[in-house]
């Protein structure tokens, strides 16, 4: 049972390193407050969400986006950042 559970682990970290060597670099527009949002953003999960969710979402679909990230999960977020971080996803990702 003990080998076959290392056995299972391994295969496992496998996986995840072909995984995450498949993974591609998301490249987000140029602009004001790019910067904000790739050290806010990414500390918690990937920039494509940006990129998935944005024929969704228009100004104030953003700021509710980024309201919920700092008031429901917790992002450890400044007003001054928040504002940059949801003015740069309106203008380049808004719909």
């Amino acid at each position: 049972m003990r080998v076959s559970a290392v056995t299972m682990i391994a295969a496992f970290a496998v996986t995840l390193s072909a995984a995450a060597a498949q993974e591609q670099t998301i490249t987000l527009k140029p602009g004001p407050g790019l910067d904000k949002v790739q050290a806010n953003c990414s500390a918690c999960h990937s920039l494509d969400y940006i990129q998935i969710n944005s024929p969704f979402l228009n100004a104030a679909g953003w700021q509710a986006e980024v309201t919920k990230m700092i008031k429901a999960m917790g992002a450890p977020i400044g007003d001054e950042d928040a504002k940059a971080i949801v003015d740069y996803l309106a203008k380049n990702y808004g719909t």
